[in-house]
This record gives C-alpha cells, structure tokens and sequence, in this order.
C-alpha cells in the first residue's frame, strides 16, 4: 500500500498547472475544497500532498487554482470521504480485507463510480457485484464509458430519472452497472489506458 501511496505522490507533485490541469472553475468551489481538506486534517487525516497555494501559471494568477491534494489515513466518516469533492483531492480511507473496504463502500449514499485493481477474478467479480456504483472500473481508474453507453450512477448519483447518455437513459426504474477491465499491460495508450 505504501508503495503505491509513493508513486501516486511522485505524480501528484509533478502536475503541471495549466498544462496537466486547469483551473477550479470558480472561488467558491476553490473555497469549499480547501475547506474539505482543512477540515480533514483537523480530524485527524495526514495531508501527504497539499495542493493548496500553488503557483499558477504566468498570466493566470487570478484563477482558482488548486494543485493536486491526497489525504491519507481519513475515516469512513470525514467530509472529505463521504462527500463528492469534484476537485483535485484523492481522499485515502486504509481498510485491511475487501470486506470493511466494501462496507464502507456501501454505507455511501452516492454511487457514481468504484474501481478495483487487482490480478483476482474473484475479487474483480465481488467488487463489480457488490459496488452500489452505476460504473464499476476493474483495473480502470475512472470507469467513465462512452457512447453508446450509459454514463451515471445509481443512489445519490442517479442522474433524474436515470443516465444521461445511451439506452440507459430509457430505463425509468432500473438501476444498471457497467464493468470495465484491463487485464493485460499494453504498450499503447489511447483513452482505455
């Protein structure tokens, strides 16, 4: 876990604002980010990358920027945990089996997206089961699909009546998952990758 937390900071602290990432798209949502971030780290959190106070790019410096922030060792129930941030903030909650991280997973009254990674087909069918996310992710980091499928969640995530794009935006009363997995390193990179 450790390892992976390192190599997910190495690349948070080379993101380049304004090339790698934009702007926060206006002061109050600039303002209610670091204040999930604050607020985490008087709870208790370790904040093992700030974001907040960044250099923004020359002649930019009246955006609202926000460099990429990870708060570690959050509980289940902090803001920054159970609230969607929309925002450059990975909020890190450390389970010890695959069963608490699915219960803390199911206890969220959103269900956008979920993803797994894992060389397991058992563990990789469980999550993609289990999740209460419309958009289950198996070796994908945001599980977003594309036309023609549907793009939503289910829960608090549900968009209206039902998704917003695809047939699923037909399904008045359903609530459907779709799975994406990677199972073999590619070379190539497109927008799968």
């Amino acid at each position: 876990t450790d390892d992976i937390l390192r190599d997910i900071q190495a690349r948070a602290t080379k993101v380049e604002l304004g090339a790698g990432m934009g702007a926060i798209i206006s002061k109050e949502s600039l303002d209610r980010l670091e204040t999930a971030i604050t607020r985490a780290e008087a709870d208790g959190a370790s904040l093992v990358v700030d974001g907040r106070n960044p250099n923004p790019p020359g002649g930019c410096e009246d955006g609202y920027w926000l460099s990429p922030c990870i708060i570690d060792h959050a509980k289940p129930d902090f803001h920054a945990a159970t609230e969607e941030l929309f925002g450059p903030v990975l909020t890190i909650i450390r389970c010890k089996t695959l069963s608490e991280a699915m219960a803390i997973e199911r206890k969220s009254i959103y269900g956008n997206a979920a993803s797994v990674f894992t060389s397991s087909g058992a563990v990789a069918e469980r999550v993609s089961q289990e999740a209460s996310a419309g958009m289950i992710g198996v070796n994908i980091g945001v599980p977003v699909p594309r036309e023609p499928f549907s793009f939503g969640g289910i829960e608090a995530s549900k968009f209206g009546h039902g998704d917003i794009t695809g047939h699923g935006c037909l399904d008045f009363w359903s609530n459907r998952k779709k799975v994406t997995s990677k199972w073999v390193t590619q070379n190539q990179k497109n927008w799968m990758s």
